[in-house]
């Protein structure tokens, strides 16, 4: 029997995820030792094999068949604008990304003139503008504290992700437009759902069944 491979976000999205996993008796003791320098951890007993990698690029080893599986946040997904199914919305993580900035923006956003726009997902910010608004807008790729460049001058708004909108708050911004809601999601390998359909379908039903008793 072939392994069936999983990609987990780091961090806290994977430890949720194997959690999750462990109700539905996916286990992987190795994953457990937090003083591991292992990238890939196996079940022999169940034929499953898992590894860590950062978000943006769990995507990219699902679509190219390094893995079957995939557990990463929506916004990760569409972002990266990978070629693979989502198959199932785990519910946690969630969080919103949004149109954020001072309030005095509020009127840009009213308005079909070109505005700056500081976001670390390129993509989503221009997909909104063009699909949802049909607003001119120029994208400006930052990597760290978006809140920053409203603030002194970068940008007239932000595209981030918020969970409380404390950050925002100190910063004396705002919630202007909410993009769409994000959670983590198990995304497949499109071949993979063909070859391993019974696995997977079985994995899949199974996981839905114990969110559904949480």
């Amino acid at each position: 029997m072939r392994y069936l491979t999983f990609a987990l976000a780091k961090g806290r999205l994977a430890k949720k995820s194997m959690a999750l996993f462990e109700k539905i008796g996916i286990t992987c003791e190795e994953m457990k030792d937090p003083s591991t320098r292992k990238l890939i951890f196996t079940n022999e007993e169940l034929g499953l094999r898992f590894f860590l990698a950062k978000p943006g690029d769990v995507p990219t080893y699902v679509e190219y068949g390094v893995a079957d599986i995939g557990v990463v946040g929506k916004d990760t997904l569409l972002e990266e604008e990978r070629n693979l199914y989502e198959v199932l919305d785990l519910k946690f993580g969630a969080c919103r990304m949004c149109v954020c900035g001072p309030e005095s923006a509020g009127e840009l956003l009213k308005k079909n003139e070109i505005i700056r726009v500081a976001s670390k997902y390129p993509n989503i910010a221009k997909n909104y503008f063009k699909n949802k608004k049909n607003q001119s807008v120029e994208i400006i790729k930052l990597n760290g504290s978006v809140e920053l460049a409203p603030i002194v001058g970068l940008s007239d708004v932000i595209v981030d992700i918020v969970e409380t909108g404390s950050t925002l708050k100190e910063n004396g911004l705002q919630v202007l437009e909410e993009v769409c809601p994000l959670s983590a999601r198990i995304v497949v390998n499109q071949v993979s759902l063909k070859m391993e359909h019974e696995r997977i379908k079985k994995f899949l039903m199974d996981v839905n069944e114990a969110l559904k008793a949480e």
